[in-house]
C-alpha cells in the first residue's frame, strides 16, 4: 500500500465516520475538488504535507489526530526514496 493509499483510506473512514460528504470536506478544507478526486482514485502518487494538513483542517482536526490510524503505522507503506 502506497501513503497516498493509506491518506485515501483514511479520508473514506472519516467521511463515513462524521457523516460527511466528499463536496464538505472539499468546502471546509480548501482542497480543490479535482485534487480530492486524484487522491480518492488514486491517480496521485504522492500526496504533500500541506495537504495532509488541509485535510485535517477539512476534518476538524489536528495533523496528529488524522495520522493516528493503524493504516499509518503498518509496516506495508511503501515510502518511495
Amino acid at each position: 500500500m502506497t501513503v497516498n493509499d493509506a491518506v485515501a483510506k483514511r479520508i473514506s473512514k472519516l467521511l463515513h465516520e462524521k457523516n460527511m460528504t466528499q463536496y464538505r470536506l472539499e468546502q471546509t478544507s480548501g482542497i480543490q475538488h479535482g485534487s480530492l478526486q486524484c487522491i480518492m482514485n488514486g491517480r496521485n502518487k504522492t500526496v504533500t504535507l500541506s495537504t495532509v494538513m488541509m485535510l485535517a483542517k477539512g476534518f476538524d482536526m489536528s495533523l496528529l489526530d488524522f495520522l493516528d490510524d493503524e493504516l499509518f503505522s503498518s509496516h506495508d507503506i511503501e515510502i518511495d526514496p
